[in-house]
């Protein structure tokens, strides 16, 4: 590895430094592996992702459920709901 050093503005070390630890990751390999999806060029497309799913909620609505027989996880769930009963 070379080292580099580059200056942040202080918002930007802040979101780096939440970011990191929703990973459990360091700022530095955060960047690294940024800077390794810009390369390459991927991008995360967070918002675009999120309104996809936002468009795509209900969109089964109108479908009539499955039916499903009395099978070994659903006897689970029925005495898992009862058991305080």
């Amino acid at each position: 590895m070379q080292r580099t050093n580059i200056y942040l503005e202080a918002g930007q070390c802040q979101r780096l430094d939440h970011l990191a630890a929703e990973e459990g990751i360091s700022r530095a390999e955060l960047i690294r592996r940024l800077l390794d999806r810009a390369l390459a060029g991927g991008h995360d497309d967070r918002p675009g992702d999120l309104d996809a799913i936002d468009a795509s909620f209900g969109a089964l609505r109108d479908l009539e459920p499955l039916a499903r027989g009395a099978d070994e996880r659903s006897q689970h769930l029925d005495r898992a709901w009862s058991f305080g009963d």
